[in-house]
């Protein structure tokens, strides 16, 4: 790991390559995921099950494509006990924080005795992708599903690529936590699709959630306005802020941690303490040689990875500020003095033992949060995300005949002639 400093010369140009790193610019992503679209758009099962045969390499029926209760239930009881607690744990704390999200309807009557209001109405079905094939991430069905319940939607569904089409243990266990009751065997950009446009087999959802490979991101931005999705999510990515007070081998951890994510991800220190920066770039050094995900982390840290030596803690604050990252660890002695002046991050963690990974999995917050930038104006996904408001209005004939005149005005300044007639035609009927 090199270490440089903000009046460097390079400073400028490696920040850049790590904000661009998560552009969807790859125009072969594009072009095949349009077809794949397409393709399933138009002829459904046929070439769902076919692109489901070519990539995940199993064939599917319109009678297997969805998971059985007795597969899944043979799958989790195949994850051990103490497993099962962890993930039970982690789906209690998540509950337990989710709840406190819940937006009520309202009401009320004005001076004239207008009524108006806002009902607020869970999404009728919801469509969580979960990846899965070679690695199982049961927290991210858990991070989905349990704000989607406790926002009332009706249908949550699970679709995620298997192993030959057999579940993983401890994603059937997840699903059965959350009581997920319809879990299709499909992944990839073909799935999106499916999602969005419904099959002979596959529902149609109101909304897609939940992370994915570049194809998966790139389906559901062109999916987006057929249904509704979360984010356009990105590769995973921390910025740590250190003023040098801690032991360098945590943040050597939790950098490394998040570069193993894949080769995309990035993880950037920034501190003011130059001897600090030295020392944390010689434990990530050491930790990364014995690391099973070596490969991968040392290409996210070669290409995405940067210790960076700030004139002072104002001035990190001020990077990462800029750079809006998904995770933001505040290493210092008081972060709630910094947490103040933060306006942009997905997930801050605050003080020397709060690791990002503590929010992956059980502290309770969500773990589908807005990367490469897009903390300036999304947040993490939550209860919220999985609900619609409806506005009501209500006008007795008094009121009418009170703001009919500057109604019609309204509209006349706008050209709109028959707006003012639907208006005009009530108040001259006595």
């Amino acid at each position: 790991m090199k270490v440089i400093r903000t009046n460097s010369p390079q400073f400028k140009s490696q920040l850049n390559k790590i904000v661009e790193r998560g552009r969807l610019s790859d125009e072969t992503i594009w072009t095949t995921v349009k077809d794949i679209i397409d393709r399933v758009a138009s002829n459904g099962d046929k070439a769902l099950f076919e692109y489901t045969e070519k990539f995940d390499g199993y064939e599917l029926s319109t009678a297997s494509v969805m998971l059985s209760e007795e597969e899944i239930q043979k799958a989790a009881s195949q994850t051990a006990e103490k497993d099962t607690d962890a993930l039970k744990l982690a789906a209690g704390r998540i509950e337990r924080f989710h709840e406190k999200q819940t937006i009520e309807s309202w009401s009320f009557s004005d001076e004239s005795g207008i009524q108006l209001g806002q009902r607020v109405l869970p999404l009728e079905r919801v469509g969580i992708y979960a990846p899965g094939g070679t690695a199982a991430y049961p927290s991210t069905v858990l991070m989905a599903a349990i704000p989607a319940k406790i926002a009332g939607v009706r249908d949550v569904i699970l679709a995620t690529p298997t192993r030959g089409g057999t579940i993983h243990p401890l994603m059937a266990t997840a699903v059965t936590i959350c009581g997920i009751q319809s879990v299709y065997r499909i992944g990839g950009a073909q799935a999106i699709a499916a999602l969005a446009y419904g099959t002979e087999s596959v529902p149609r959802v109101d909304k897609i959630v939940g992370p994915g490979n570049a194809y998966v991101t790139t389906a559901k931005k062109m999916v987006y306005g057929q249904t509704a999705i979360d984010m356009i999510a990105g590769p995973s990515e921390v910025i740590i802020i250190s003023d040098g007070k801690t032991d360098p081998a945590f943040v050597a951890a939790d950098m490394l941690a998040q570069a193993e994510h894949d080769a995309l991800a990035s993880a950037i220190l920034l501190t003011p303490d130059e001897s600090f920066a030295i020392k944390a770039a010689g434990e990530i050094d050491r930790r990364l040689e014995v690391l099973l995900r070596k490969a991968i982390a040392g290409k996210a840290l070669h290409d995405f990875g940067a210790i960076v030596v700030t004139k002072d803690l104002t001035e990190a604050v001020e990077i990462a500020d800029q750079l809006a990252p998904e995770h933001l660890e505040l290493m210092v002695e008081n972060p709630q003095s910094i947490l103040d002046r933060i306006k942009n991050a997905g997930a801050v963690l605050l003080g020397y033992h709060t690791p990002a990974v503590l929010g992956d999995y059980l502290a309770g917050p969500n773990h589908i949060l807005p990367t490469g930038g897009s903390a300036r104006f999304s947040s993490p996904l939550g209860v919220y995300d999985f609900v619609k408001r409806t506005s009501v209005i209500s006008f007795s004939r008094d009121a009418l005949d009170k703001y009919s005149a500057p109604t019609v005005r309204l509209a006349e300044l706008e050209g709109l002639g028959g707006h003012g007639e639907s208006v005009t035609a009530r108040v001259s009927r006595k």
